[in-house]
């Protein structure tokens, strides 16, 4: 089954989308910045990564940005799953290299439709 790499820095959302992840049978792995997010990435090579946005340090744009530009990595699709709601925010995501933008809270049906549709 598929890997997915969970980076965000609230255990509360971070847990929920582990668990309706895992519940549909994909592995997954968290980090809890951008940076971890990053090195992680490169580390395990999942097969997705679920990006929140706003975080200490390098925040999810800049992060996605460095995953999805860098050699080793940028095969990987990611998905923005963030409280930011603006159309501005979706549109500088998709910019960043994030191929489904979310928005929290995610339902459960709307997440495991965007993880199949990337994972095929």
């Amino acid at each position: 089954m598929a890997h997915i790499l969970i980076v965000d820095d609230s255990p509360t959302d971070s847990y929920l989308v582990k668990s309706i992840l895992e519940s549909q049978g994909y592995q997954t792995s968290e980090a809890s910045n951008g940076e971890e997010g990053i090195l992680k990435a490169k580390e395990i090579k999942p097969n997705l990564i679920i990006m929140d946005v706003v975080m200490p340090g390098l925040n999810g744009f800049q992060a996605t940005r460095k995953i999805t530009k860098a050699e080793e990595t940028k095969s990987i699709p990611v998905v923005i799953l963030s409280s930011k709601n603006m159309e501005s925010d979706r549109a500088w995501g998709l910019m960043q290299g994030a191929k489904e933008f979310l928005v929290k809270p995610v339902k459960q049906d709307e997440l495991i439709a965007a993880v199949k549709r990337l994972l095929g």
